[in-house]
């Protein structure tokens, strides 16, 4: 299920998708496009296959039938090293914010921005990781240990980590999880920042209502491994589908 925008560039072309793990089945025939420089939400049930999508599309997995593009490319048919350059466009921001637990938060951002630009100076390092720490308001927490900082704070970290290497398509598992409603506003923030500043196209896998409202330009509903319905926030909203209700529902009207 989509609904091709023939003026808009496609980023990411999925159609006919299907992955299963010990004859389980996840992905059941996914269709999907998603343009240059939008925010799409997957929405669906813990199970449904949302976060085993996005390893698709970024390689982490191969599908077992249909075909994942990514800016042209098809994904399960790349060589390791073709694998490896189009990771580079792509930033990937964990649940767990996967910050390395041994170094400070300077040390956590110095060593993804080395490891990928391995020709910048040392003075360029320090301007660039001052300058995204102060862009997300945590420009105080350099010398910080992950374990001194609250889970807002790591998550914003773990962003600002992927952020700092310049991805063209970011990948957010669950932005928002397990944090407060102040702190979830800063990440929709974040988000919507990043959408405007750097023209990324995102793909935002959550539970969280408020965030798709808030960060979404399309939302998709997953259910039993397929997309059940698409539109806007308010479309999405607006079906009879007993099967979307039950969502609206438990984050609204709790």
């Amino acid at each position: 299920m989509y609904n091709s925008q023939p003026d808009k560039e496609i980023v990411i072309s999925i159609h006919g998708l299907y992955k299963s793990f010990d004859e389980c089945p996840v992905l059941q025939g996914i269709n999907m496009e998603v343009y240059k420089s939008e925010n799409v939400i997957v929405l669906g049930p813990s199970g449904s296959g949302k976060s085993v999508l996005i390893k698709l599309i970024a390689g982490l997995l191969k599908p077992e039938a249909g075909s994942v593009k990514v800016m042209g490319k098809e994904v399960g048919k790349l060589d390791k090293r073709e694998l490896m350059g189009l990771r580079t466009k792509i930033g990937f921001s964990f649940q767990g914010s996967a910050l390395y637990d041994s170094m400070t938060v300077y040390e956590n951002m110095e060593f993804a921005l080395v490891r990928q630009f391995k020709n910048m100076h040392g003075g360029e390092v320090r301007k660039t990781i001052r300058e995204m720490l102060e862009a997300i308001g945590l420009g105080n927490a350099k010398n910080k240990m992950p374990s001194e900082l609250s889970g807002g704070q790591k998550k914003r970290i773990g962003i600002a980590r992927t952020l700092i290497l310049r991805p063209e398509i970011m990948l957010y598992d669950e932005p928002t999880a397990g944090l407060d409603p102040v702190t979830s506003g800063g990440i929709n923030d974040l988000i919507n920042e990043v959408q405007i500043k750097n023209k990324t196209t995102s793909i935002i896998i959550t539970h969280d209502l408020t965030c798709a409202k808030k960060t979404g330009d399309r939302l998709f509903i997953m259910h039993n491994g397929k997309f059940i319905k698409e539109g806007s926030f308010d479309e999405v909203f607006a079906s009879k589908d007993e099967r979307i209700k039950p969502f609206y529902d438990y984050n609204f009207t709790q």
